[in-house]
């Protein structure tokens, strides 16, 4: 299991809480509009968790398509949360895409970016869209360029 603190801003300290139900790294943690969050990746695995701060407990949820690191994780203004790229369980890049749905508690195959990409950013615009930008191809090249995932294009 893996060890969590809750940081209390009124009085600048972590505090521990309730573990996690796997130890993780090079994960992602995304607030979900419903206030939980959604914790996905960092390991050779596909199991993802939420916490919910009103309980402070962590719950395991539905499994990712693939096992991912180093991927990225962005909520989009429909509440789903687009997961792109990273490495799988193996250490290889990828370029899939998948969509979590917090309303049905599951996860989707959504395409593929135009190359792999780990290490990289993902920035909501104001238009909807995701830009995807930078990282590298898992063989330690940096990428000098970027992409645009439009959740309208995508099946939403």
């Amino acid at each position: 299991m893996g060890t969590a603190d809750l940081y209390i801003s009124g009085i600048g300290t972590f505090v521990a809480i309730d573990s996690m139900t796997t130890a993780r790294n090079k994960h992602t943690a995304t607030l979900l509009g419903n206030g939980k969050v959604l914790i996905v990746g960092g390991g050779n695995d596909s199991m993802t968790e939420l916490y919910d701060p009103a309980a402070e407990t962590f719950t395991a949820t539905a499994s990712m398509t693939v096992a991912r690191e180093l991927h990225t994780a962005t909520l989009l203004p429909n509440g789903k949360v687009l997961i792109a790229g990273g490495t799988d369980g193996n250490g290889d890049a990828l370029p899939s895409v998948e969509r979590f749905d917090p309303s049905a508690g599951t996860f989707a195959a959504s395409g593929s970016m135009s190359e792999v990409r780990e290490s990289h950013t993902a920035t909501l615009l104001g238009n909807g869209k995701v830009l995807i930008a930078g990282g590298d191809d898992g063989c330690g090249n940096y990428l000098a360029d970027a992409g645009l995932y439009d959740p309208e294009m995508s099946g939403n």
